[in-house]
């Protein structure tokens, strides 16, 4: 049979910008071009001509557009508006955040009312526009600069007045993973045809840490939705790799930092300074976050608990530099290799074992993954996540950027192995979609926080 001619597929104006909107919320570019039909260099060329049809855009005239229904045209001139809005404020470097997005939506969406002269209450516009799908790395966007400039002097002080030594100064950071990640897009699409098997958005929340001289790595905090799965049936909860504690969200909530803190860290670090003849006189930072109640500064007079300025996380904190990205990757290393013997393993066509083996794979296979991959972060890497906030203590050795990229290409060989559609761009999205955006429910839940009404709900983001 002859080969059938493909026919080229225009794409519409329309058409690129919902392209560029899926890219922005996390989307990998694979699966864009699956959703709409697209082949990934379709998109890639999408991707790539980003400004100039963000430019053709801010040209157009929608009053011409005659395929908007009249009810939607608000929301669709909304969106058009608040892209250039974005992208606007990203070439200046202007930071932005899910909030300032929202408000900034509203007040578009005002304005376009107030010309044709609707009106509109803006919680029926923000449930019916879909916002909270806007894909914003909060932390990264929001970045305060001044006060990340000026902080790392006072913190400075703060060491030199309370005599810490790089094995008494500790940072902690959580940080939210998709467990069954590395096949999370083939999972999802396995997930149409098998009802009842959602594992693909199945998250957990990991509290990682160590000290600045990278001689204490500090033993995962792993929170799941459940307190006992029946694969941990006969386990003794305290003997895992893990300190496992469990509620509905798998949140990090502001008593469940409490009981880490003092059934957890300082039992830890008590014993590691005993070991290692160190005064058992702690300074530990954390970020600025709703979960980390003000009241850890007051549970043991040998810790002095140091917060962060808000938003400054991405730019100081040392978990945050390369650290958990490293860990991620090495998860994912070990998760692909994984899957790579169970082909080797088995008989049968390679999609095949895949789909068996992430079936089987559970939660404590995940646990033990952990484990490893933490146990993989080098003292270096610890190190020299503390060059930013505290140059006079960081280690100068080269090699640990060089290290994440030898990682992700590594993880993208495997993953042609696996017959899965992986470019390093993706491993990238793929790890940075591990902060996603709030829901509606949660949004409301983290307000609470903030204005100082903690209960079980409290969260970090």
């Amino acid at each position: 049979m002859a080969d059938k001619k493909k026919c080229r597929k225009s794409i519409t104006l329309d058409m690129k910008l919902k392209i560029i909107r899926l890219y922005d919320e996390g989307v990998i570019q694979a699966e864009i071009g699956r959703k709409l039909g697209f082949t990934r260099t379709t998109v890639n060329t999408v991707m790539k001509n980003r400004e100039k049809i963000v430019a053709e855009v801010k040209s157009a005239t929608p009053v011409k557009t005659t395929t908007i229904r009249k009810r939607d045209s608000i929301v669709a001139d909304m969106e058009r508006l608040l892209i250039l809005w974005i992208e606007n404020q990203t070439t200046r470097h202007v930071p932005v955040n899910q909030a300032i997005i929202q408000s900034k939506a509203l007040s578009l969406s005002n304005d376009l009312k107030a010309k044709k002269g609707e009106a509109e209450k803006d919680a029926e516009f923000v449930k019916r526009s879909n916002l909270h799908n806007i894909k914003v790395q909060g932390e990264a966007a929001a970045a305060d600069t001044e006060a990340a400039e000026s902080y790392p002097s006072d913190f400075a002080k703060i060491i030199e007045d309370g005599g810490y030594s790089m094995d008494q100064i500790f940072n902690v950071d959580e940080t939210g993973l998709f467990w069954k990640m590395p096949a999370r897009t083939f999972i999802a699409r396995q997930e149409k045809s098998m009802p009842g098997y959602k594992l693909a958005k199945d998250r957990i929340t990991l509290l990682l840490g160590g000290n600045a001289s990278g001689t204490l790595k500090l033993k995962p905090l792993l929170i799941y939705r459940f307190q006992n799965p029946r694969v941990l049936k006969n386990y003794v909860k305290t003997r895992l790799p893990v300190h496992w504690r469990a509620n509905k969200k798998a949140w990090v909530t502001a008593d469940l930092v409490e009981d880490w803190f003092d059934t957890c860290f300082v039992p830890e670090v008590k014993a590691y300074c005993k070991d290692n003849n160190i005064p058992f006189n702690i300074l530990l930072l954390v970020d600025n976050a709703p979960g980390h109640p003000r009241t850890l500064d007051e549970l043991n007079p040998n810790i002095r608990v140091e917060f962060l300025p808000p938003n400054t996380t991405s730019l100081l904190q040392p978990m945050d530099q390369c650290v958990i990205a490293t860990f991620k990757l090495n998860y994912l290393k070990r998760t692909f290799s994984k899957c790579i013997a169970a082909i080797d393993k088995e008989e049968g066509a390679g999609q095949e074992v895949l789909s068996k083996f992430w079936k089987s794979y559970n939660i404590l296979d995940c646990i033990k993954t952990v484990r490893d991959a933490w146990n993989d972060i080098k003292n270096t890497t610890m190190k020299r996540a503390w060059k930013k906030l505290c140059p006079q203590l960081a280690d100068d050795s080269e090699g640990v950027d060089d290290s994440v990229a030898n990682v992700t290409e590594n993880i993208v060989d495997m993953a042609r192995q696996l017959e899965l559609e992986v470019e390093t761009e993706d491993v990238a999205e793929l790890l940075a979609t591990h902060t996603e955006p709030l829901s509606n429910e949660e949004r409301r839940e983290k307000k609470m926080c903030k204005m100082g009404l903690r209960s079980s709900n409290s969260l970090k983001a």
